[in-house]
């Protein structure tokens, strides 16, 4: 009824939920046959994050009480998944009532929780995003992408700004004065030698 393939579970491929947005874990040495390339190369690092990400929300939905099918998976799962993972986060965020709240460099410890860093969620999100489209599932369908996990780390990014003291404003792409650019050499026409 449905073409999403579902998820392969093998113990080799698992990875804990400990290393979710962690991209800086060993190099593994494999040779996937990639799609756009017919010889059998390293998969980079980020196709190597976004297998393990994969394969981990599979064995996240296989231990689901009661299990999930991937293709009966929504963006409530999806949230389900991210508060779950939580847990395992090395962020400190602290609590509108710490005498922290704001600040960036605390001077001392606090009892605030640890969660998953904005930043991290929203690689995960995307990584696992592309993932399913990969693995045969509709864009219109893909429940990474829809409304409420869009919201939720919208509200994550907030929270964690005004907690931590930190803008997460989007880095503005520094332009090259008009002077600059109309000084550049232009390329030669095609055919020219």
């Amino acid at each position: 009824m449905n073409s999403i393939p579902e998820m392969e579970s093998s113990n080799s491929e698992y990875a804990s939920f400990n290393n979710i947005g962690n991209t800086s874990t060993t190099n593994t040495t494999m040779s996937v046959s990639n799609s756009s390339s017919p010889s059998s190369t390293t998969p980079s690092r980020y196709e190597n994050q976004k297998r393990r990400d994969w394969n981990t929300f599979g064995q996240y939905l296989k231990n689901h009480r009661p299990p999930l099918s991937l293709s009966r998976c929504s963006g409530a799962h999806v949230l389900e998944f991210l508060r779950y993972l939580d847990q395992f986060g090395k962020t400190k965020v602290h609590t509108p009532i710490c005498p922290f709240y704001g600040h960036p460099n605390p001077p001392a410890p606090c009892p605030c929780p640890l969660r998953q860093a904005w930043g991290s969620l929203d690689a995960l999100i995307g990584r696992l995003r592309a993932a399913f489209e990969e693995n045969g599932g509709k864009p219109e369908a893909n429940p990474f992408g829809a409304r409420a996990v869009r919201l939720y780390l919208r509200e994550v990014r907030d929270l964690q700004s005004k907690a931590r003291g930190i803008s997460y404003e989007k880095k503005k792409r520094k332009r090259l004065p008009q002077q600059q650019i109309q000084a550049l050499p232009l390329p030669p026409p095609p055919g020219a030698t």
